[in-house]
């Protein structure tokens, strides 16, 4: 992963950390469910803006190139073609359902 995009990662998951706590205190103010579920549908969200990213970021860097870009991660570099498409097919299947 390029250092950039791994900073734009770390900044979206501590926003969404803030949010996680916000929706903790809304639960022990015993706020209005619909304001919880509405701010717990924001944070839902905000986790598959990152994991599309992510998605992105990995199709792009080590499944594309078959692991062979610079920012490929070393783990996808020992791996074939064929074995990077199957792995992001599962990793698909995972994060969609």
């Amino acid at each position: 992963m390029a250092c950039d995009d791994r900073e734009k990662i770390q900044n979206r998951l501590n926003r969404i950390a803030g949010q996680v706590a916000g929706l903790q205190k809304m639960v022990q103010e015993d706020r209005y469910c619909v304001d919880i579920l509405t701010q717990l549908a924001a944070v839902r969200s905000a986790l598959d803006a990152v994991g599309v990213q992510l998605l992105t970021d990995h199709m792009t860097h080590c499944v594309a190139n078959a692991g062979a870009s610079d920012h490929a991660h070393p783990s996808a570099k020992k791996k074939s073609q064929e074995q990077l498409v199957e792995e992001m097919r599962l990793t698909l299947s995972r994060f969609l359902r």
